[in-house]
């Protein structure tokens, strides 16, 4: 590592931050009624239970930590899966982790499971590692098979998740939501286990950020700095369902954030997988944020579901992926 690494990481951390703020602060007075920036500042040092004031601290405040949370933890899960599996293609939506996730709470709820949080975490949980672990064990020999297996699984568990929602219409009133991820309205769930979990398992992919750099020189070399493989690997699945599946549980599956957000921050990082990680944590949640701010002023009559968005983005993302590394593995 050079000595002009570390000042310009810095500087590229701090920048993140400057964004977030920016983003954050759109987040809270941008919307179908706008709240003007100083009223913003009244309902945070001041409140007076005005509208304005309400709207800030009751809806669009939590709706913002929530797209802090959600940005970061499918950008952090998307740094993990990319390095774990030296893919610069990969990312949980694309490896089925998502539709694992939303499948096994649509199951769920079909079953009576369901009904509570704690309940959807768990299920999301499960869904995630089972569906992560089949697609790796099929798709790990390349990773254009890795990509190929997680969309065919991906549309698969999509369509049956589709399927028990138009025989049940219990479940499609009560599930419909997680065809398309979106923040709208999820403002109001309890939100205190899912922030728990996914900032415990962000800290897990901080602390685990070393071995993964080892891995990512190769299994040999990993094996004669004194690595673990196996362990790391099977370490970082389960912080990867955590993230996904959390995040899938209060927001629905959304796609292409995962992928976007590492190549974002990987000429900064420089190489170093903890640099990775810590970049990804910011500029998750400024990209999500920006994102959900941008899908409530697209059109005149009402919000577009910020999973929307984010494919609308991740397109050309994955395209530009395609093109640059093909299937050559980090």
């Amino acid at each position: 590592m050079s000595k002009t690494d570390s000042p310009r990481r810095f500087a590229f951390l701090a920048g993140g931050v400057v964004l977030l703020v920016v983003a954050a602060v759109a987040s809270v007075s941008v919307g179908a009624h706008g709240v003007p920036l100083e009223e913003v500042w009244r309902a945070l040092t001041a409140y007076a239970g005005t509208d304005d004031h309400l709207i800030v601290l009751d809806v669009r405040g939590p709706r913002t930590v929530l797209g802090i949370a959600v940005g970061a933890a499918l950008g952090v899960s998307g740094a993990l899966i990319q390095a774990m599996t030296r893919n610069p293609l990969a990312e949980p939506g694309l490896l089925g982790v998502t539709s694992g996730a939303g499948f096994a709470i649509t199951l769920g709820g079909a079953l009576g499971l369901g009904g509570s949080q704690p309940a959807q975490l768990t299920l999301a949980a499960v869904g995630a590692v089972l569906v992560a672990a089949l697609v790796y064990a099929v798709g790990r020999t390349s990773p254009l098979r890795l990509v190929l297996t997680g969309l065919a699984l991906s549309s698969v568990l999509a369509g049956l998740s589709l399927g028990l929602r138009l025989m049940l219409p219990d479940v499609f009133d009560e599930y419909r939501f997680w065809s398309i991820g979106s923040l709208a309205g999820r403002e109001q769930a309890p939100l205190t286990l899912p922030l728990l979990v996914i900032a415990g398992a962000v800290l897990g992919a901080l602390a685990l950020s070393r071995s993964l750099g080892a891995l990512a020189l190769g299994e040999q070399v990993a094996h004669g700095l004194g690595g673990h493989v196996t362990r790391t690997r099977v370490v970082a699945l389960l912080i990867v369902t955590l993230l996904a599946g959390a995040a899938t549980a209060v927001a629905g599956p959304i796609t292409f954030a995962g992928l976007i957000v590492p190549h974002l921050v990987r000429r900064a990082a420089g190489g170093s997988v903890g640099w990775l990680i810590a970049l990804t944590v910011i500029v998750g949640p400024v990209l999500l944020v920006a994102a959900d701010v941008l899908a409530r002023v697209l059109l005149p009559t009402g919000e577009v579901p910020v999973g929307v968005v984010t494919a609308f983005l991740g397109g050309p993302a994955l395209i530009w992926a395609v093109r640059r590394y093909g299937t050559v593995s980090l």
